[in-house]
């Protein structure tokens, strides 16, 4: 049987984070009734003309100072013309020759445990361009609608190179892509509203071979779960054509994730067919040193920096670390809490923020900005674990009162339910004094020696103080009652 080596390359569409369309003056907010929020630049009115967003050009500058790209201090706007219903000027502008950014590249982190890997993804280009607007097929008696609010919404296609061999390699970069443009503020991320959208390039060739094959485009994968059912599809399908005796034919295809298929659209168009040539109506964009300065200084500290930084700092492991740079939001949540805890309560932080708090919001199903728990708030709970307070078992009761919102913090919890941790060496002898008088089997079969009877034991002393015993004290003090040490 041949070995195949499959290549795959990704265009993303990120709808960038401003008020107004890259040419008009019309609002992009989402879930307005349609076609109010398309005026005449959008609907191709005769004798409008487009005006450039500026906002939109800085998106694209931040963009390519966190990949290290090449921002062209010349770029040029370009028509890419065919006809479909919601192209209303019978064109999209776009660029082709003279892109805003050249080159630049992602680290990728692909699997988990022992199989995890990096992988560095090479970009092309990035490009502005406006938005078409949307057919609408549904509830219509038998007709199509058409809804231009998105017309002129301004995007930046991201494109890269064929450097991915795997749906895994290609949902781990546009994971980290996603998170990228929502770390640096040009995009919202979300993929219902059709915020970032990607299309994927898929060929396969024999194993060895440096030839590309002949791909096929999955456009519009609005779901990291979805991207990975349609190109594990289209590569069993393109394998098993091609030992058939079957030829591909260069194409763009849609994934239907009812049938879990993906399914031929059109004949795939080269460049030529859309007979692009600079806009008339559109100057070149010019960036100056003094603009990409001025951008460069309003941008976040990057994740891999932050990333470097935690490890170095916090003393965390590079695991812990990713994990706590994966979104912007994250990683302040958590240096919040480190700076309310104490910096050497940071392992602590680490284990709660990625732990019992990511598992909360998870099952809630919400982001950390929408926790109901403050970072503050944790800190004071982690205070108490580092101080003895309370023990690790005993905080997640109080962590359960401080989600619930029974209390305003940790302190007022720990006093309403006497739940301080019993350290008082007189108090747990006392009780082990109890617990051993009422288990004479465990401690025959500890002194016989099993191990287990000691766990066994451990587990009576917890539950006579209801968790509230010092873990290390009761270990310390039960061992020396049962050896005579």
């Amino acid at each position: 049987m041949m070995q195949w080596e499959i290549v795959i390359g990704l265009e993303t569409h990120a709808q960038l984070r401003t008020k107004s369309k890259i040419f008009s003056g019309a609002s992009t907010a989402f879930g307005a009734a349609p076609n109010v929020q398309a005026c005449a630049v959008d609907i191709a009115l005769p004798g409008v003309l487009p005006v450039l967003n500026r906002a939109a050009v800085g998106c694209a500058i931040r963009f390519g100072l966190a990949v290290g790209g090449a921002i062209a201090p010349r770029s040029i706007f370009a028509r890419k013309n065919y006809f479909y219903p919601d192209l209303p000027k019978g064109y999209q502008i776009s660029q082709y020759e003279t892109p805003v950014i050249s080159g630049g590249s992602l680290a990728i982190a692909v699997g988990q445990g022992e199989d995890r890997y990096e992988k560095t993804v090479q970009l092309t280009r990035a490009h502005l361009e406006e938005d078409a607007g949307k057919s609408l097929h549904e509830d219509f008696h038998g007709k199509s609608g058409i809804d231009l609010n998105r017309a002129g919404t301004p995007l930046l296609e991201i494109v890269t190179e064929p450097d991915m061999r795997s749906a895994a390699e290609a949902v781990a970069y546009a994971k980290a892509l996603h998170a990228l443009v929502q770390w640096i503020g040009i995009c919202d991320g979300n993929m219902q509203e059709g915020s970032f959208r990607c299309d994927a390039n898929v060929s396969v060739r024999p194993k060895g071979s440096d030839k590309l094959g002949t791909r096929r485009e999955i456009k519009n994968l609005n779901s990291f779960r979805f991207m990975q059912q349609a190109i594990d599809y289209e590569v069993k399908w393109q394998i098993e054509r091609i030992e058939d005796g079957g030829v591909i034919e260069q194409a763009t295809v849609l994934f239907d994730p009812d049938s879990g298929e993906t399914r031929a659209m059109r004949s795939k168009e080269d460049a030529q067919d859309y007979r692009y040539f600079p806009d008339p109506d559109l100057l070149p964009l010019e960036i100056s040193p003094a603009w990409i300065a001025e951008v460069k200084s309003a941008m976040p500290e990057l994740p891999a920096a932050m990333k470097d930084r935690f490890e170095r700092d916090y003393q965390l492991s590079a695991y812990d670390a990713g994990a706590l740079t994966a979104t912007l939001a994250t990683a302040r949540y958590f240096e919040d809490c480190v700076a309310a805890a104490g910096a050497g309560s940071a392992k602590l932080c680490a284990n709660w923020v990625m732990g019992e708090l990511s598992a909360r919001l998870n099952a809630a199903e919400l982001d950390i900005e929408a926790t109901p728990l403050s970072a503050v708030r944790l800190a004071g709970m982690i205070r108490r674990i580092a101080d003895g307070t309370i023990s690790g078992k005993i905080a997640k009761e109080v962590f359960d009162a401080l989600w619930a919102g029974e209390a305003q913090d940790a302190d007022a919890v720990i006093e309403t339910r006497g739940l301080h941790q019993i350290s008082d060496a007189g108090a747990l002898e006392a009780i082990i004094d109890e617990v051993l008088a009422a288990n004479p089997k465990s401690v025959e079969e500890f002194r016989a020696g099993k191990e287990k009877a000691f766990n066994a034991l451990v587990g009576q002393l917890m539950k006579a103080t209801r968790g509230r015993a010092n873990p290390q004290q009761v270990n310390e003090l039960l061992k020396k009652r049962l050896t005579g040490e």
